[in-house]
């Protein structure tokens, strides 16, 4: 009361104020006055509205996990502005007392471990300055109050203009079905038009139907669940027919529990169907890198007859120069992944001409001279690099257009860098494929793979066509470790952990054939994954192994043999 009537003063004092202004105006005087009025009340009101509402969260500081609970809803109720941004701090665990007057403010995100944090007023949501981290303590939480805060938060979400927001805050609220929330579903269903946001209210509504004691109801729930593949839909209809020690059922209805049985049995069904095409998209996606390194080393194979045990190494070089590109382009991490693709293909392959040119040409002929040399090579390239950038692993981090994972329902996923490497397998085979069918360097390379004496006699300089064939396969194999150092960590070993895989790659699909590797490739992949839940990742890969030792036992040339004078070769 005293400050309304503080209030009442301060408008009637202005009031004299116009007066003597405007003696003789009297309807400018009447609207000065008005203006005057109006301006006054709501900077109280605001004013008002603030004390309340900081007087609510300062009751947070002291008070017990049920009572902040009450709190905040009290403060959801107020309606105040800020009360959204204000609760999202608080799960976020940003909302901090100063221990000298109590008083709430919030923390700039991103600051909460520095020794110096930035406050933020709660009620204008504005800079309050900055205090030490020892002068203020933080609001704690725990999980109840958690799940509190985030269904309040969902309740602003509903109205929320965005069908993603709209359809986290209904995944929100089927966290705790009470029948406030459930009511709060009802009146969204009938307002919502986005058909995913519109089929998760029904699932939830559905998971609330399924508790309550109307048998048609819940048979009616379960024919919409039964569409569903959530783990916790599935949990829900199990509950309903286990049996308790007594030899009872939970769902007493024999009709439901039929129901309850077969939803069960369709939804694992699916469940198993998607999680069995999960396993073959990732072992696409590991695949596809064993294509990445076998076409470069199947090139180099199938042109030259060189066992090039060194491959790995220049597999090696091309993640090495993507770490390096990144380090030269730290602000710019989202385009310094397509940098590194050209700058490593050059890397690599300018390394590869320099092996070919120093050793390789003078061991033609000798394929078990050539792999004890690339060996060797390899140990010296592995040695560079350690001296260069230690024996350390060096990370190469994911640019933000690659992170995350594509949700296409609820149990199939895969993640964006796997994805798109698969995709850059693909435009890597087809741009290799129309440089050895559509230019003169390709038509040479197959004319000396199919017959080099031939190709000597017809004015083809050989030698050149070795380096440059050389250079090329080495360069497909930097490009290989662009894309693995986006799935591991680069290091100096990296190549040898793939180097053995490579081989069996082109020897399964056929030597120099660049389809062979890559049906070879993916296929492998596709079988290490299919495997490995059952026997483990080791005996995944010996069984692997066995059955490409038998293949070849049948087929000595691979899934796609080399034909006509380049068979007769081999």
């Amino acid at each position: 009361m005293r400050e309304l009537q503080h209030g009442h003063k301060e408008v009637f004092r202005t009031k004299l104020q116009m007066k003597q202004f405007f003696p003789r105006c009297g309807g400018q005087r009447l609207f000065v006055l008005l203006l005057a009025a109006s301006s006054f009340g709501p900077a109280y009101a605001q004013s008002s509205g603030d004390a309340a509402f900081l007087t609510s969260l300062g009751t947070l500081c002291n008070a017990s996990f049920e009572e902040k609970g009450k709190i905040v809803e009290q403060v959801a109720q107020s309606g105040y502005p800020s009360t959204q941004p204000v609760l999202a701090a608080f799960l976020d665990d940003r909302v901090y007392c100063r221990n000298q007057d109590q008083k709430v403010f919030l923390i700039k995100p991103g600051l909460e471990d520095s020794p110096t944090v930035n406050l933020i007023d709660p009620a204008t949501l504005k800079g309050a300055g900055t205090a030490s981290a020892d002068d203020v303590t933080r609001v704690v939480t725990n999980n109840h109050l958690r799940r509190v805060l985030q269904t309040i938060l969902a309740r602003f979400g509903l109205s929320s203009a965005k069908a993603s927001v709209r359809l986290q805050a209904v995944k929100d609220i089927e966290r705790d079905l009470n029948e406030g929330n459930v009511q709060l579903l009802r009146e969204r269903s009938s307002q919502e038009t986005n058909s995913r946001v519109k089929k998760e209210i029904a699932i939830g509504l559905a998971l609330a139907d399924l508790d309550g004691p109307d048998t048609q109801a819940r048979l009616a729930a379960i024919s919409t669940l039964k569409g569903s593949m959530r783990q916790d839909v599935l949990n829900k209809l199990q509950s309903l027919v286990e049996k308790s020690s007594d030899g009872t059922f939970a769902e007493a209805d024999e009709h439901v529990r039929k129901a309850a049985t077969a939803a069960i049995k369709s939804i694992e069904s699916w469940r198993s169907f998607y999680s069995g095409v999960q396993t073959v998209l990732f072992g696409l996606s590991l695949g596809s890198i064993l294509v990445l390194i076998a076409i470069g080393l199947g090139i180099t194979f199938g042109v030259m007859g060189v066992i090039n045990m060194a491959h790995g190494e220049l597999m090696m070089l091309g993640a090495y120069a993507t770490y390096v590109v990144q380090m030269a382009m730290p602000g710019y991490i989202g385009s310094s992944i397509l940098v590194a693709v050209p700058v490593a293909f050059l890397v690599s392959g300018l390394m590869g001409i320099l092996i070919e040119r120093t050793v390789i040409r003078f061991l033609y002929g000798r394929p078990l001279e050539t792999l004890l040399a690339t060996f060797g090579v390899s140990l010296i390239l592995q040695q560079l690099v350690r001296t260069t950038f230690t024996a350390l692993n060096r990370e190469v981090k994911t640019p933000d257009w690659m992170s995350g994972t594509l949700q296409l329902n609820d149990v199939l996923s895969i993640t964006y860098n796997r994805l798109y490497i698969l995709i850059f397998t693909l435009l890597v085979f087809a741009a290799l494929l129309m440089v050895l069918k559509k230019t003169r360097i390709g038509l040479e390379i197959r004319a000396v793979a199919q017959n080099r004496a031939m190709a000597k006699a017809m004015g083809v300089r050989s030698e050149w066509v070795d380096a440059i064939t050389f250079g090329l396969g080495s360069g497909v194999a930097g490009i290989a470790g662009v894309a693995l150092s986006q799935v591991t960590n680069v290091n100096a070993n990296l190549g040898q952990a793939y180097i053995i895989d490579a081989f069996m790659v082109v020897v399964f699909g056929g030597v120099g054939s660049l389809w062979g590797a890559m049906v070879a490739g993916l296929l492998m992949g596709v079988v290490d994954q299919l495997l490995q839940p059952y026997a483990g990742a080791v005996l995944a890969k010996i069984f692997v192994l066995i059955a490409l030792i038998l293949f070849i036992q049948a087929r000595p040339r691979g899934l796609f043999p080399a034909t006509g004078r380049a068979a007769e070769s081999q």
